[in-house]
Order: structure tokens, then sequence, then C-alpha cells
């Protein structure tokens, strides 16, 4: 294999470890130097500026080497649009230990097939989140963000508005918060009266 190998890892969260896609680059021979990596970005978001560094560190000849499909990319479209846009820069891309073909209908067929099952997973988590948010709703566990005055800091705000001697402005710069603040607690302490 002639040119140079250029890795690339993601992983979603900031809680998770790039160690193990590190050494599975090494291992496929890309040098540690080689690897871009995106920490705490989504496959399915195409603004990544570590998978960016490494489109533009690949030159014609080159390979573009990742794990798995789904750390590249998770949907089709955009793994379809990474790989035509590297074979349209003569540059090829490694899966693993495999070596994306698009130039053989078996290949192309086996790449579509990974693409589809990572944007299937993405698909699953989300739902799986957007399932466990509506539990955790429905049991009084997800309230949302907090409103930043107290309760009793919202009804002095809303005693010294109605005295009529205090601007929004002057509220806000009294309770050190924004005039939406002042605004949104007065409209809440009035939907309580």
């Amino acid at each position: 294999m002639t040119g140079t190998l250029i890795g690339y890892a993601r992983c979603s969260t900031d809680k998770q470890d790039l160690a193990a896609q590190r050494a599975a680059l090494e291992a496929l021979g890309v040098a540690p130097d080689r690897v871009y990596v995106d920490h705490g970005l989504s496959g399915t978001s195409r603004a990544r500026p570590g998978l960016d560094q490494a489109l533009a560190a690949v030159r014609a000849g080159d390979t573009l080497v990742v794990p798995k499909l789904d750390r590249l990319a998770r949907s089709v479209p955009d793994a379809r649009a990474i790989a035509d846009q590297l074979l349209a820069r003569g540059v090829r891309l490694q899966l693993g230990t495999s070596i994306h073909d698009p130039h053989d209908p078996m290949g192309r067929m086996f790449f579509n097939i990974l693409a589809t099952f990572a944007e299937f997973e993405a698909d699953l988590i989300r739902m799986r989140t957007r399932e466990g948010m509506a539990m955790a709703r429905a049991k009084g566990r997800l309230r949302g963000k907090q409103p930043k005055l107290s309760e009793r800091q919202q009804k002095e705000l809303r005693r010294m508005h109605e005295t009529g001697d205090y601007s929004i402005s002057d509220l806000a710069e009294l309770f050190s918060v924004s005039r939406p603040t002042v605004y949104r607690t007065l409209k809440r302490q009035q939907a309580r009266t």
C-alpha cells in the first residue's frame, strides 16, 4: 500500500474513551501523530473539526482509516458523501481491515449496508433517549431548567414591581438577573394568582 495512512476516531460523549479506537488504528499501521479525533461529538453532526482536519490531511494516494464505519458517519447520505469526496480526490477509505472499493458492486453494497446499520443504531439511540426522558418526566424526575430566583425572591420581585417604584431594568439590576428573567418571573407569579 502506498501513500500515508491517516486515522480518524470519534466518541459521542466526553465520558467515553478513545483509547480502544486509537489502539485499533495503531494496530492497522496508523502513526499516533496521524490520528485525528473528535471527542464528545455525535456522528450525526457533520460539523466535526477532527474529521475536517483528517479530510484536509489526506492527499491523492493516501488512505483514510477508521476503526468502524459508525465512527465516520451515522447516516447513509453522510457516509456516501464522505466516501464520494475521498474517491474524487483519489483517497482510499479503509474500514477496519477492509479497503472500501466503490468500483466493486459487492463493495458498494457492503458499504451501504454498514452505513444503514450505523444510521439504524443512531435512530435506536435517539428513540431510547426520548423514551427515557418521557419516563423521567412522567415520574417527576425531569423538570427542566430551574428558576434563577428562589420562591421568596420571586414574591419580593413581584411585590416591588407592583409598587410602581421600580422599572424592569431596576429590578433586573437589584436581583442580578436579565430583563427577560424579570418578565418571566412576573408572568409566572401572575399565573399563580
